[in-house]
């Protein structure tokens, strides 16, 4: 499979569209780091302002290793910000700690997209860990296992499809939060909007791979009109 010219081709898709999207956040984060907030406040107080603006209560802010790690843990409830956002008084910091403030309030609220993704984790790792193994596999051994293994993928690209639309909405209510605790404004909110959009462009990329990745193996496997051989 690996070295089918059409297997090949989809992966170097996968590739340009991964490799792009991570240049474009790299450009955009990097440049407006170097724009310092006028109000001078933190990532860390950023988020912490707009948590309690829409008065939710605990959840924890803690500060977390690597660049661009930075997330919200629904299971424990706590916001971990990367050592560059959390003590970040820059355009970019703001951005990013008011996204993932935006993931704590989708918590609160119950955000049924968010709940769902959630539930999809164990499914999504069961899908890219035995999936693609299965689809080699079936090759050899059953068409009927490769068959049920682009089911078993198909879990992982149904969670990366659902994760587009969730990241979005944080990255609406952060620039929303951020406007009305006037805490960006004017070139400040139009930078904000550069990096939230810049980040989305990954999670689109994610998600056109895995599909591409999927109609490759669902065509190998017979499903979308290809050989059974």
């Amino acid at each position: 499979m690996f070295f089918d010219p059409l297997y090949m081709l989809v992966m170097a898709i996968g590739f340009i569209l991964s490799f792009g999207a991570q240049a474009w956040v790299k450009s955009a984060t990097s440049r407006w780091d170097k724009v310092a907030l006028q109000g001078g406040m933190t990532g860390k107080d950023i988020a912490a302002a707009i948590l309690r603006a829409r008065g939710v209560r605990g959840v924890r802010i803690e500060v977390v290793g690597g660049v661009l790690s930075d997330h919200y843990d629904p299971r424990s409830r706590t916001l971990r910000l990367s050592q560059g956002v959390y003590n970040g008084r820059s355009v970019t910091a703001a951005g990013i700690a008011a996204h993932e403030v935006g993931h704590a309030i989708q918590d609160a609220d119950e955000y049924a997209l968010m709940s769902l993704r959630q539930n999809l984790v164990p499914i999504a790792r069961i899908g890219t860990s035995i999936g693609v193994y299965m689809v080699m596999l079936g090759a050899f051994i059953s068409m009927t296992v490769a068959k049920l293994g682009v089911l078993v993928f198909g879990g992982f690209v149904l969670f990366t499809v659902i994760t587009l639309p969730v990241e979005i909405d944080a990255s609406m209510r952060a620039r929303k939060l951020l406007l009305e605790n006037n805490i960006v404004t004017g070139e400040e909110a139009r930078g904000v909007s550069a990096v939230l959009t810049a980040a989305a462009a990954t999670y689109l990329a994610a998600a056109l791979q895995a599909i591409l990745q999927l109609l490759y193996f669902a065509f190998r496997a017979g499903l979308l009109g290809g050989r059974d051989d």
